[in-house]
């Protein structure tokens, strides 16, 4: 029986430790610190001499390259905690990053050492995620809410390997839900049929945001956009809106939702040129505004200022919205009136733009798209229809029949 050759210096050790689930490893090695000190690093608990030997080759290897990344106790907690005070993104993402950690990573991990992090114990977050993980107890998360804390806790130890913290990021080893699973909830559209009757519910109901429901399925424009909206940025000569602004709800623990005037969410300012119908509408609102208040037609004004000229609540214009879809169904017959939500008025109108054959160029340009791409890539379902007509129409232009 041959003996086990000796370890020589810098190639590390390993020993085995006995503890109450059984016979356990760790691996011992040394490398030099950056003031050229050395250091002596011990690693516990490795199940197998296989494992441990696989781990202090590794960690030698990191030694050699110079990629070894010195044993810290910063805890993941701490670490998301500073990356987020520091993150250079719209108030509104860091508010919203802020929160999925501290409901949802924090509880379940932030304890842990970061270095102690793997791809494995992400993937069980994620599962368990989508089981039980919603606050209130009832139930698990969406799988597109599950692959979206994955691309915030991805960023953040992204972070750490830049700072030195990491070797590599375990989230690049994890397994979140799949693009498919965590795929946006199905688009629904209205016909123009459906949208009109709608709109002349809401009018002859004497709703009074029936001016948002019109102007929203008009122009496209996001919530935030239309609410954002000044008087000034109504062009009645040329009959365009300039969309310069959008209204964003920043939410803090403890605290109340606070509303934010910001850029668009491209970014880029954008004009979105009105019809005759659309354009008399907002005339004839402004008119009745002004006589209710001057104040409410001033330029500053936003167009959909509640009565005492405030910037309106996005959340309770959801809502509001849900209210009068349901009080239009019920007027007008269920099977009437599918129903959408407030953002669907949106995809209704770049739907039926679509489907009548105004270039995709156009369409993208009025939604505020950054490019024709992704118009392309969301509204995929309005092209086999125009696929075919444009199949038809080559036909006929083809046998001299167009």
């Amino acid at each position: 029986m041959s003996t086990p050759r000796r370890r020589q210096a810098g190639e590390g050790g390993i020993s085995e430790y006995a503890t109450k689930a059984g016979t356990r490893y760790l691996i011992k090695y040394g490398y030099s610190r950056p003031d050229g000190s050395k250091a002596v690093v011990l690693k516990r608990g490795y199940l197998t001499r296989r494992a441990a030997a696989a781990g202090l080759r590794e960690q030698l290897s990191n030694v050699d390259r110079g990629t070894h990344v010195a044993p810290s106790n910063i805890t993941v907690r701490e670490h998301m905690t500073i990356w987020l005070d520091g993150l250079r993104k719209e108030p509104s993402t860091v508010a919203s990053y802020q929160k999925n950690v501290r409901l949802h990573v924090e509880p379940h991990i932030g304890s842990l050492r970061l270095s102690a992090l793997t791809g494995t114990m992400l993937t069980k977050l994620y599962h368990q995620l989508e089981q039980t993980g919603r606050v209130d107890g009832n139930g698990g998360l969406s799988a597109r809410t599950v692959r979206y804390i994955h691309t915030i806790i991805h960023a953040g130890l992204g972070a750490a390997v830049r700072d030195g913290l990491l070797a590599s990021n375990p989230a690049d080893k994890a397994d979140p839900p799949s693009v498919k699973a965590a795929a946006s909830p199905e688009m629904r559209f209205w016909t123009a049929d459906e949208l009109r009757a709608f709109l002349d519910q809401r009018y002859q109901a004497d709703d009074d945001l029936a001016i948002a429901w019109s102007l929203l399925a008009a122009t496209g424009l996001r919530r935030g956009e239309a609410l954002a909206l000044r008087w000034a940025d109504v062009d009645f000569d040329s009959s365009r809106i300039s969309v310069r602004r959008s209204a964003t709800i920043i939410k803090h623990k403890g605290e109340r939702g606070e509303i934010l005037i910001g850029p668009p969410k491209s970014g880029r300012p954008r004009t979105v040129d009105l019809d005759p119908g659309t354009l008399a509408t907002l005339k004839a609102y402004k008119a009745e505004q002004g006589t209710l208040a001057l104040m409410l037609a001033r330029d500053g004004a936003y167009v959909l200022a509640d009565i005492e000229g405030k910037l309106r609540h996005p959340e309770r214009i959801s809502k509001r919205f849900v209210a009068a879809v349901i009080a239009a169904r019920k007027s007008l017959g269920e099977d009437q009136l599918p129903t959408i939500r407030l953002h669907d008025l949106r995809h209704t109108h770049a739907t039926l733009l679509l489907a009548a054959g105004v270039p995709v160029k156009v369409v993208s340009e009025r939604l505020g798209h950054a490019s024709a791409m992704i118009t392309l890539g969301v509204y995929a379902h309005v092209m086999p229809g125009m696929q075919a007509e444009a199949a038809a129409t080559f036909g006929a232009l083809l046998s001299g029949e167009a």
